[in-house]
């Protein structure tokens, strides 16, 4: 896959054009919640516990299908959860003992969740022996590999963009804008027809983020690409950057009205049904929920994509781009041999080509027999063109600077901070020990 990966020279770490990823959180829930902490007895009679995200439902669920064709004695028991549960419960349960044998996982650092803060507490085991390992692309080091070892399994990336309802647009007499101004004239043409703009379900607290990560690459890393490396050496703060702009820009469009009424009473579900639905124009999403929003539309095809535009060069447009959620396996689980198993399995050619398929993703490796969502052919020139960049958790010290970004964001949307004020609440939870 074409992306333009490249190392920090000397740090064995990655520039942000060249790591895709999905952080902590980003990705995510269904409402299709389990009660997680009622499954604490993995392992009895052999069986393999998975838990996951909400969203990798359905990916697990059909390859699980297909792995047991050829393994009819392979005994599985599965969980799905919402983001948060699975940041908090399954956490508590790693470091309990009663582990899950295979379990959700993030790429990479800034979440309790993520692949650094459990391969740092030795929560993980150890992946390298597996095949599908060594295809993965060297400039994604940081999103699977700690210490030169991997523990992420992770099929592949995913963008950030605008889910739109094709029907809206054309009954409002409007095109996918390529610029902010043409974004803001889109919106008054849309509220002036009496539609919702933007839907925003800002009551779930990991959709608050996905404005600004859809703003920040323009306003921040195309402007100055050494961000990450300025603000760990203290040499700059979220609230003196291009953060700034973004966080203002986001505040601005509240301010035209082009969100729904109460944007912190209305949930993610709710903020599905409405795009889906025609009661809102489009709602700023990452691609691997997608299939979620064309479920909830009459028709797959009701439904398209764009690059949300964040700068007015359309020729110059960044956006935020990302590896999905993926699996881990417990350092402690029960039935290590057989969870293990299965991940290797994941990690064929065209499992990881399902799954990709599944949640829109492009997958970390391709051939002759990978297709890619319709969706996407939007997103890889840019990608292509080395102006993608990962989510910005990907170099946050700790898992205190992403909760302190949804507070900050539905502060500043209820009136409660100033866009000073909010970023002053993420440099302070920046600058806390991991």
């Amino acid at each position: 896959m074409s992306t333009g990966s490249r190392s920090l020279p000397g740090r064995g770490t990655v520039s942000r054009r060249g790591f895709l990823r999905v952080g902590g959180g980003v990705v995510a829930a269904t409402g299709l919640s389990s009660v997680l902490s009622a499954c604490s007895s993995s392992g009895k009679g052999g069986k393999v516990r998975i838990v996951g995200v909400a969203d990798e439902q359905k990916p697990i669920t059909d390859l699980l299908a297909v792995y047991r064709k050829s393994h009819p004695d392979a005994d599985f028991s599965t969980s799905f959860a919402p983001t948060d549960q699975v940041q908090t419960v399954v956490r508590t349960q790693l470091a309990g003992g009663n582990a899950p044998d295979v379990h959700v996982l993030y790429p990479g650092s800034g979440s309790a969740m993520s692949m650094v803060e459990l391969a740092k507490a030795g929560l993980l085991a150890d992946l390298d022996d597996q095949a599908w390992t060594k295809s993965i692309p060297k400039g994604f080091d940081a999103a699977y590999r700690r210490d030169g070892k991997t523990y992420l399994y992770s099929a592949g990336s995913s963008v950030i963009g605008a889910i739109y309802n094709k029907q809206v647009f054309a009954d409002a007499g409007v095109k996918p804008p390529t610029t902010w101004a043409e974004l803001l004239d889109v919106c008054g043409t849309l509220k002036a027809k009496g539609v919702v703009p933007i839907a925003l379900g800002a009551q779930t607290p990991w959709v608050t983020q996905l404005i600004t990560y859809a703003l920040v690459p323009n306003a921040v890393y195309a402007k100055d690409p050494t961000f990450d490396d300025d603000m760990a050496a203290g040499r700059t703060t979220f609230a003196g950057s291009g953060w700034a702009d973004a966080m203002g820009k986001y505040l601005d469009l509240q301010k035209r009205g082009f969100f729904n009424d109460h944007p912190d009473g209305t949930t993610y579900e709710q903020q599905t049904s409405m795009v889906a639905t025609g009661k809102a124009a489009m709602a700023v999403q990452v691609t691997s929920v997608l299939s979620n929003f064309r479920d909830a539309a009459k028709s797959p095809d009701d439904l398209g994509m764009f690059p949300f535009p964040g700068g007015d060069d359309p020729a110059g447009l960044w956006i935020p781009a990302g590896v999905v959620v993926g699996l881990g396996l417990s350092a402690r689980a029960k039935n290590a041999a057989k969870g293990r198993e299965f991940i290797e399995f994941l990690g064929k050619q065209e499992n990881l080509n399902a799954w990709a398929a599944d949640v829109a993703a492009i997958p970390f490796k391709r051939d002759a027999s990978t297709k890619l969502d319709p969706v996407l052919s939007a997103f890889l020139p840019i990608i292509d063109d080395n102006r993608a960049v990962p989510f910005m958790d990907q170099r946050w010290p700790n898992a205190e600077v992403q909760p302190a970004h949804f507070a900050a964001v539905q502060d500043l949307l209820a009136g409660k901070t100033d866009v000073k004020g909010a970023l002053g609440q993420m440099d302070k939870a920046y600058g806390k020990k991991s």
